[in-house]
């Protein structure tokens, strides 16, 4: 210990006597630890975290992917996910292993808000319906009050909700008179049991997390006609069991698959299966399974999201740091050769090799912990940048910019790592250090074994650099191809409204009233040409989609990609959109009720279901064969990026908001009525939009203010908003390829300035015996060039399999596009002539007799 800290003190000497050298090593070990600790803090809470309960260890879901929001049917690759609440009942049963096993909403809601005595409009917060063991099954109590309980998840009990942490300090200003009081969600009364714990956003990682947590049996009242509790075909419930102390999962997903295997045929599925499809049915559901995967970071829906991309940055990081720790070995192996001369006076003086490499590999060590001290800081600001540019719009993220114990952890342990990475040369060339030379002169040398090992770092970092920059180039050839391509409808003078869809005691005559009065006295406010409702809109993250059947037509209801996505629009909604109908009409005022059922289709719609046909005309239904003539056809519309602008538009059907299909099941009836409740309206401005938002406010709150909005946006933002994520990894890529292209210049301008300094007797012969200038120049770059040559030959094929396994993440590039890659060589060609020029000018204009002069 005493030689430690001896090793560390004379590093920190050393470094101290050579200020400029050290603050250099430091600045640049700080960028590349720093934005590599930056993309690990996202990676970790997004990833890695778990979840602020008890033992999480012991935590497992029923469901292997993050299917939302409510599914009808079987999967195409048979991982069942999503469970009804009979289901959830009869898993419960078959599971011993688990102490408690819990249901919850797959896809909270957004509900009307408002305290009683509240005259202002009602808030809009998230609000998840959970079993009564939810809170017991984590391990949670209650920061003030009680958490929910299975005697409240009674269908007799009286309504009670819990309240987020945060929910009651940002929207009640932590009025501690809360607990116990009522509040009113869409327009119901409910107690205020108590308020969850600090830190506990709910089991999913979301930039929406839920504010209340409401009992399962209290969904009938919350969805009236619409309710999905005791209907056995949709599935909307995500399951989270606690392993009871020494139990296993073993042998727990083939029991619960059979479970489900029993349950299909009590669930009704097999009512709506045509008699011609039987064995189409049981192809399919005979692969239909229940994983069971650990659940103590809670349900992975960002990790989905985000979790590719944030590898991406996460090696695009590790690569800039390896071409920093190469840079810095190279200053190190420089600055050896300077103290050549007192490592051999230590060695003649008796210094063993092992004391040598250990004083090298501990300075090292020291710079890099000095440069993962400041990395921190700096991971901290980038974090914090990182998330306002992917996550700008979020009201709210769970995740803290903050570096964790885990993180600190990670960025000591990268630093230890990076010192020992690049201290290990210099530390082995002086294992190598030749006693005799400091009685003779360390610099009367002619052998340089610092040369070699030099020239391969810099290869290594053009390797590196051509690579990164071709990833960057082509994560923003992508994004650039995303963000100028045709959506399908005019983005400009639009803005979309989000709102709170209507209490779901509302009938069909009173929602058809409102609706007129809402559009009515939208188009009323100075400024709006048209306006236009519908039960979602482009881009707003929602989608329903349902089986086809066409009249006359055999049903294909097992058939690869037998479906379409649907909506249901306003009289107007197509020329309020901008999206062109190509043939017939769109949906009018003059389809109501009492009129016949019209749908509008778009063009991959009719490619699909009727190819070489006019559609115009044609009927067909949703699901059942019996339903096939429910809507006729009356036009077809240009086709849109409707759910995501890196997928072609899907077959996609539009139907009036005015019209009902009488459907007999109670199933279908009940995404009828919900079909009916709203969440979108467009309005067409013109003029400037600033003062717009708060007269449609006042518009809502005045025809209905238990329709609170929560959200209006201008359509060219939330389009440009859909790409933060690609744009966020396209801007990191380009600046951390940036930055190693400067690295790599750097690197090379080093080298190549050293070489020039260790020939200076060299140069001074050849230009006495007669060598010009220019010779002089060329000789010293192509030694250079040589080492960028090297480095390219072996860059460019790695940066084609790089591209390759790229390619997931881009739209419209190809991985052997060879823009990317030919933009990559000539910048670095052009930066790495800039970095060698400067030492070869600096060679050729020596005057020969000073060169033989110097030692």
């Amino acid at each position: 210990m005493s030689a430690f800290l001896q090793d560390i003190r004379y590093a920190l000497r050393q470094l101290r006597l050579a200020p400029g050298f050290t603050a250099t090593v430091v600045l640049t070990l700080a960028l590349g630890i720093g934005a590599t600790t930056a993309i690990f803090t996202l990676v970790h809470a997004v990833m890695l975290r778990s979840l602020p309960v008890v033992d999480p260890s012991r935590l497992y879901r029923l469901g292997d992917n993050q299917e939302c929001c409510v599914s009808g049917g079987p999967r195409d690759d048979g991982r069942w996910s999503l469970f009804s609440y009979e289901l959830f009942k009869r898993l419960q049963a078959a599971t011993p292993e688990f102490e408690e096993l819990a249901a919850f909403q797959a896809n909270p809601n957004l509900y009307s808000v408002r305290r009683s005595n509240d005259t202002a409009p009602a808030k809009p917060l998230r609000s998840e319906f959970v079993t009564g063991n939810y809170f017991s099954m984590f391990g949670l109590g209650a920061f003030s009050g009680r958490v929910l309980t299975p005697a409240d998840d009674q269908p007799s009990a009286p309504p009670v909700v819990v309240i987020s942490y945060r929910a009651w300090q940002q929207e009640f200003a932590a009025d501690r008179s809360m607990v116990g009081s009522t509040i009113y969600i869409q327009t119901h009364p409910f107690t205020v049991a108590g308020i969850a714990p600090p830190g506990f956003f709910g089991e999913t990682v979301s930039d929406s997390p839920t504010a209340f947590w409401m009992p399962l049996q209290q969904e009938p009242m919350m969805q009236g006609n619409s309710t999905l509790l005791h209907e056995k075909i949709p599935n909307w419930l995500r399951a989270i069991g606690r392993l009871k102390p020494g139990a296993t999962i073993n042998g727990m997903p083939a029991r619960v698959t059979t479970v489900l295997k029993n349950w299909i045929p009590d669930s009704g599925i097999e009512a709506f299966i045509p008699s011609g499809q039987r064995a189409e049915y049981d192809k399919v559901m005979k692969i239909q399974h229940i994983g069971v995967i650990p659940a103590g970071g809670g349900v992975g829906v960002m990790e989905e999201d985000y979790g590719s991309s944030l590898k991406v940055l996460l090696l695009i990081c590790a690569s800039v740091l390896l071409i920093a720790c190469a840079n810095i070995a190279n200053l190190l192996l420089a600055r050896g050769t300077v103290r050549r001369h007192q490592t051999s006076l230590q060695m003649a003086l008796g210094a063993s090799r092992s004391r040598l490499v250990r004083q090298a590999i501990t300075e090292s060590v020291v710079l890099a912990t000095l440069g993962g001290i400041a990395g921190i800081a700096l991971a901290y600001l980038g974090t914090r940048a990182i998330l306002a540019m992917t996550f700008g719009d979020a009201h709210f993220l769970p995740i803290s910019p903050t570096p964790s114990l885990p993180v600190l952890a990670f960025a000591l342990a990268l630093s230890v790592f990076t010192g020992v990475l690049f201290g290990t040369a210099p530390a082995w060339i002086a294992t190598h250090a030749n006693p005799v030379e400091a009685l003779r002169g360390a610099n009367r040398t002619t052998r340089d074994k610092t040369s070699l090992p030099q020239k391969a770092l810099v290869i290594v970092q053009v390797m590196l650099s051509v690579v990164l920059l071709t990833g960057a180039g082509m994560l923003v050839h992508s994004l650039r191809n995303l963000e100028h391509r045709d959506f399908g409808f005019d983005t400009t003078r639009r803005i979309m409204i989000e709102l709170n869809s209507p209490p779901a005691s509302y009938t069909q005559e009173h929602l058809q009233a409102l609706y007129t009065q809402l559009q009515a006295r939208i188009e009323q406010i100075p400024g709006v040409e048209r306006a236009a409702l519908a039960t979602y809109t482009p881009m707003s993250g929602d989608n329903w989609g349902e089986g086809v059947v066409i009249e006359g037509k055999d049903p294909h209801l097992f058939s690869d990609d037998n479906g379409a996505s649907w909506d249901r629009v306003g009289a107007g909604y197509f020329e309020t959109m901008g999206q062109q109908i190509v043939r017939g009409r769109g949906i009018e005022r003059g389809d109501t009720s009492t009129s016949r059922g019209v749908a509008v289709i778009n063009q991959a719609f009719a490619n699909k279901y009727f190819k070489g046909e006019d559609p115009i005309g044609h009927h067909f239904g949703m699901d059942i064969a019996a339903y096939a003539n429910s809507y006729e056809i009356v036009g077809i519309a240009h086709d849109s990026y409707y759910h995501s602008v890196q997928e072609k538009p899907n077959a996609m059907f539009f139907v009036a908001l005015t019209q009902t299909v009488p459907f007999k099941e109670s199933v279908m009836q009940m995404g009828e009525t919900r079909s009916h409740f709203i969440h979108s309206a467009v309005v067409v401005y013109h003029g400037t939009p600033d003062t717009l938002e708060p007269q449609i406010r006042r518009a809502f709150a005045q025809v209905d203010p238990d329709i609170p909005i929560t959200g209006v946006r201008a359509f060219d933002d939330r389009i440009a908003g859909d790409f933060d994520q690609q744009r966020t990894v396209a801007r990191l890529a380009g600046l951390f390829s940036t930055l190693a292209l400067i690295l790599a210049a750097i690197g090379l301008y080093g080298v190549t300035a050293y070489s020039v300094a260790r020939r200076t007797n060299e140069i001074g012969v050849r230009m006495a015996l007669g060598a010009n200038r220019m010779r002089v120049v060329q000789m010293v770059l192509r030694g250079a060039l040589t080492q960028i040559a090297i480095g390219m030959a072996i860059g460019i094929p790695a940066a084609l399999i790089c591209a390759k396994l790229l390619s997931a993440q881009l739209f419209q590039v190809g991985p052997w596009d060879p823009t990317p890659l030919i933009l990559a060589v000539v910048l670095l060609v052009v930066c790495s002539l800039v970095a060698a020029i400067v030492p070869a000018r600096r060679a050729a204009s020596l005057e020969p007799m000073k060169a033989l002069r110097i030692e």
